[in-house]
């Protein structure tokens, strides 16, 4: 039976970087996903040459179109708060923005971000607390929070570190990061949509490089196939209020 998942990001190419396999999937196998998008981005990093006009946030949310034709995903959301400022935003206001999004798609579930908002972005930590008081407005819909495997990105990033000439990693900032296995409710084998997650994040082209050097998404892109299929195959999900326990379906709950 067809499910409908609104996946709630705060950043146009988050939905591809975090969830991009899960997203792919769930359309494969005939489901609706709907992505949401608190901001544009606007005040985000940018490649050279890709924002003459100065219009980052008009850019960013075509790329966000492009990436969502790419998923499969049927409908893009644009919340409109502002990029770096969200948390100004309040909780109460853009909740019932999303629960209103909820409402009207009759979502079976939908996503968030675990607490410290993965890395710490100051908007994704206050997009958690949005998604969680959009869940107390809800009737019931699952909230899943996509974050990583704490100890596997430990591990990569070690890895990473140890290679000359490799960009730095804040190692000891990751360790507080995302969330632990123990907490996690699903592991989603997203091996046979890796090219799907890869064109998703192609689609971002602003976001290739920027005043640090070369960016996540370029280096995701660049993985060479075996490798990126080890590295990208899996996502990883906490169900809110629901028992640790690596599931692999997004849609267990709702069955």
């Amino acid at each position: 039976m067809p499910f409908t998942l609104v996946a709630f990001h705060a950043h146009p190419d988050d939905e591809s970087l975090l969830m991009g396999g899960s997203i792919a999937r769930a359309c494969a196998e005939g489901h609706r996903v709907v992505l949401v998008t608190a901001t544009d981005g606007a005040a985000g990093l940018a490649q050279a040459g890709t924002t003459e006009s100065g219009d980052l946030g008009r850019r960013r949310l075509a790329e966000l179109e492009a990436a969502a034709a790419a998923l499969g995903a049927a409908r893009v959301v644009h919340l409109g708060y502002p990029d770096g400022r969200f948390g100004d935003c309040g909780t109460e206001e853009p909740a019932q923005a999303l629960a209103k999004v909820l409402e009207q798609e009759g979502a079976d579930l939908f996503t968030g971000y675990d607490p410290s908002g993965g890395y710490g972005h100051p908007d994704h930590v206050h997009l958690h607390r949005v998604a969680r008081a959009a869940a107390r407005l809800t009737d019931g819909v699952p909230l899943l929070e996509a974050t990583l495997d704490r100890a596997l990105l430990l591990r990569a990033a070690r890895l990473v570190a140890a290679v000359p000439g490799a960009p730095p990693v804040d190692v000891a900032r990751l360790r507080s990061g995302y969330l632990p296995r123990a907490e996690l409710t699903h592991q989603v084998d997203v091996r046979p949509f890796v090219a799907a997650k890869i064109a998703g994040l192609a689609a971002h082209a602003s976001q290739g490089t920027g005043s640090r050097g070369v960016r996540t998404v370029t280096l995701l892109r660049r993985l060479p196939g075996p490798i990126a299929r080890r590295v990208l195959g899996r996502e990883w999900f906490r169900e809110v209020g629901v028992a640790p326990g690596l599931r692999d379906d997004l849609f267990a709950s709702c069955r």
